[in-house]
């Protein structure tokens, strides 16, 4: 019987050791944390989106870094059969807009018990409150892991395999520290370096302050980098912050974002319609009452909270009549209502990120295995590695599937 250390007792951490397990092999989990599943417990605002329901073949469109590495993961344990882990394990699921998954208690504690208690059943020993040291490797292989317990000793394990699923760096009060890129590189992988993604912006305009709390639903949002030509172009829901902005159209714009370059977005508040379209809206309002002042004019194509600011930004008079304003006044508001510029300052910190870009770089890691390529035994599965995809569960599908393929892999 193998005998295999897990480290991270997370979402990928979790389905190594069930898969390994399941396939022979005696199983250990480190964890530093006092529980399993710290992370998954606040994805999802606290609901954990397990997966999406999409076809397969349409999963890697979503991946943006390094999508055909995950072929083999996805397509030997893909969304289908994640759904099937969970319903046959007493968990039911629901499938909401966008073909995300949920659990249907909108609980994500229920998906960490139902795979907590699928781990502990198969007869993985977990060890919380442990933290590992090191991984250690000998003559191309791994030997062992030294550990220690809180203010204990430190102790040296001897173990076959090794299966690092420490995670990123986001959100590190949920533990995920860098320990992984640690481990990897003294054991000589590259780490290709880790920035926030599915992260929220600052911008430089002090008119989006203005905003907080202001959610915005069907809007589009383009990201320029320096180029004339959008590198990201988006329809959905936002949310103006303290900061900047925010909501599932932002982040997943982040996922697109080059912190060496500068930023931009072009919001469009009106996207069922063109220019000539909005316009023709635009007039159609102020024929309503034609003498109404500009200020007083707007409240059938804004939320209260914009109008102000769009008044503002419109250089138009607010006290100036409908009537009285030019054409080229009002083609320059279309304009604008169609292209809002915001600056953007940079990303938020990790600490507010969803997932990490960057990790072990995957030209290192056998694709059908997860194996290291350079040390035998060593295994990465989850977000340690060089993957990350947009939001909708896509993430969590790559930690399932990379988890379940090392866990196997490393048992055989």
């Amino acid at each position: 019987m193998k005998k295999i250390a897990v480290i991270g007792c997370g979402a990928a951490g979790m389905m190594a050791a069930l898969a390994a397990a399941e396939s022979g092999g005696s199983v250990t989990i480190f964890e530093k944390n006092e529980k399993p599943g710290k992370k998954i417990y606040i994805t999802g605002k606290g609901r954990c989106n397990v997966t999406n329901a999409c076809d397969v073949s349409d999963f890697f469109d979503n991946v943006r870094r390094n999508p055909r590495f995950l072929y083999s993961a996805v397509y030997s344990y893909d969304n289908h059969a994640v759904m099937d882990f969970f319903e046959e394990n007493g968990c039911r699921l629901k499938v909401e807009r966008g073909e995300r998954v949920f659990p249907v208690s909108d609980h994500s504690s229920d998906i960490i018990r139902t795979l907590y208690n699928a781990v502990k059943k198969a007869g993985v020993n977990v060890k919380f409150e442990v933290e590992v040291f090191s991984v250690e490797a000998k003559q191309g292989t791994v030997k062992a892991v030294t550990y220690s317990k809180k203010d204990e000793p430190i102790t040296r394990e001897e173990f076959d395999s090794v299966i690092v699923c420490t995670g990123g760096m986001s959100y590190p009060s949920t533990g995920s520290t860098g320990d992984g890129y640690r481990f990897a590189r003294n054991l000589g992988h590259t780490v290709i370096p880790a920035t926030p993604s599915l992260v929220p912006f600052e911008v430089e305009e002090e008119w989006c302050t203005d905003l907080q709390g202001l959610s915005l639903k069907n809007v589009g949002l383009k990201l320029f980098m320096d180029k004339a030509k959008a590198v990201y172009d988006g329809f959905g829901e936002m949310l103006f912050t303290h900061f900047g902005v925010s909501g599932p159209l932002v982040l997943t714009a982040s996922c697109y974002y080059d912190k060496d370059k500068t930023g931009r977005f072009l919001l469009d508040l009106k996207p069922a319609l063109d220019e000539q379209q909005l316009d023709k809206r635009i007039l159609r309002d102020f024929d309503d009452a034609p003498n109404r002042q500009f200020k007083n004019s707007l409240g059938g194509l804004f939320p209260s909270k914009l109008i102000p600011v769009m008044i503002r930004l419109s250089g138009i008079d607010p006290e100036k009549p409908v009537n009285s304003i030019t054409r080229e006044e009002r083609l320059a508001f279309g304009k604008l209502i169609k292209n809002l510029p915001m600056t953007i300052k940079k990303t938020r910190s990790f600490n507010e990120a969803i997932i990490t870009r960057g990790g072990v770089s995957v030209k290192e890691v056998d694709p059908s295995t997860m194996q290291s390529k350079l040390v035998s035994g060593l295994y990465f599965a989850g977000e340690v590695l060089d993957v990350d995809t947009v939001t909708g569960g896509f993430n969590l599908q790559v930690a399932w599937s990379t988890g379940h393929l090392a866990g196997m892999s490393a048992a055989e």
